[in-house]
């Protein structure tokens, strides 16, 4: 009797530099990068040291500087690893997003970027400080080759059932879009192939590519009568032509026959909607919830964690076999999201969370809790999790002696 292989255990930790890891791990192998690097607050941040130079007079300057040699060849590490349809999220605040910005385009391509997202980590606003109350955070996403990109920026959460108030005799909810693309950048200038005639009889709203009769000649038109194109191919309509609809409507120019899809609410595979720029608290959790939940493992040992939403809701966008790289590993929060995916959708998610043997701040919370590295935050929370939602934890010692 054959024997089963053991599964793959989900959470992976290295506890090391993340420059000294990631030339190990064999590139094109991670579908996903999410990481929370050190934010450069006027503080001294870990990795630093070795990037100063100080030769620069203005000390903000110093400091924009050092950290953007520190996340170079680290973000340059990243994208050697990454397959060609993968992506990396990187989390920032005011800080540095101006300057991660600009080195992730250096680094990834201007190209590759995928959204600039703005995340509510703290609904109330922080209160101290000059100027405004932030609430926000934000978090960058590029692709290593957008063409090849398996992101899908799109969920089924979003879906308002009341935006569908049309329905079918046997109850099938729907709506009608425009089959003309109202996009004015798409023309018979810059998009030829898709301005066209198709036929369309009001009466009955039936819609073919060739004439029958009763039907007439429609080409696509803006509202203001110039030429339009459709969205749709011939080939789609000879595929789809249930979906489609002839009506009689009123524009500016008074009444007049057009063609428009039936969209429906409930279709094969699930309707998806694309996910906005801005991620609430109320959906993904914030700085109060993450410190709950790592509070409630280990115990508050981590200053400003992520919550396991923000990292859910990004592998929500990928396959549920996605091989998941966090080289800023902190409290490890990516591991947890991982087994909390997979404990939810049977998924099989494998992370590889690293984090270096800094110590802990002397008299830190993390210090009177005995762990005396910040990978013991990781190692803590991450065998809290294996025992509590499943899946395992592999330990690989610092690689640098």
């Amino acid at each position: 009797m054959p024997v089963e292989p053991e599964p793959a255990v989900w959470n992976t930790l290295h506890a090391a530099d993340n420059l000294d890891v990631l030339p190990r791990l064999e590139p094109g192998s991670v579908d996903v990068v999410y990481t929370d690097p050190p934010y450069n607050t006027g503080n001294d941040f870990a990795y630093a040291d070795r990037f100063r130079d100080g030769s620069h007079a203005d000390p903000f300057a110093g400091r924009h500087a050092a950290w953007t040699a520190m996340m170079r060849p680290r973000l340059e590490a990243v994208r050697a690893v990454l397959a060609p349809h993968g992506a990396v999220f990187v989390s920032i605040d005011d800080n540095e997003a101006a300057h991660l910005r600009l080195l992730m385009d250096e680094v990834f391509g201007e190209a590759n970027f995928l959204a600039q997202i703005v995340v509510n980590l703290n609904p109330k606003g922080r209160q101290l400080g000059r100027g405004f109350a932030t609430s926000h955070e934000y978090v960058l996403a590029y692709a290593r080759h957008l063409p090849a990109c398996a992101v899908d920026g799109s969920t089924t959460d979003s879906v308002d059932e009341s935006d569908f108030p049309l329905s079918t005799p046997d109850g099938r909810r729907f709506r009608y879009l425009p089959l003309r693309n109202t996009n004015k950048k798409f023309n018979p200038l810059t998009a030829p192939t898709l301005h066209f005639a198709l036929y369309g009889d009001p009466e009955t709203g039936r819609v073919a590519t060739t004439e029958f009769p009763g039907s007439r000649a429609l080409t696509p038109v803006f509202g203001d009568g110039r030429p339009a194109v459709w969205r749709w191919s011939r080939p789609r309509v000879d595929e789809r032509p249930d979906d489609l609809e002839c009506r009689v409507i009123r524009g500016r120019t008074g009444e007049r026959a057009d063609i428009f899809q039936r969209d429906w609410l409930h279709r094969e595979g699930g309707r998806r909607k694309k996910l906005r720029t801005i991620w609430l608290a109320e959906e993904i959790g914030s700085t109060d919830t993450a410190v709950a939940e790592l509070k409630a493992l280990v115990g508050h040992v981590f200053e400003s964690p992520k919550p396991t939403g923000l990292v859910r809701r990004i592998l929500a966008t990928l396959p549920s076999d996605a091989v998941v790289l966090d080289p800023f590993a902190g409290s490890g929060t990516t591991g947890h999201a991982v087994a909390l995916a997979n404990a939810a959708d049977g998924g099989t998610r494998r992370c590889i969370s690293i984090n270096s043997t800094e110590p802990t701040r002397p008299g830190s919370n993390a210090q009177l809790a005995g762990l005396a590295t910040v990978a013991d935050i990781t190692r803590a929370r991450l065998a809290a999790v294996a025992e509590q939602v499943g899946g395992g934890l592999a330990v690989v010692p610092s690689v640098v002696e």
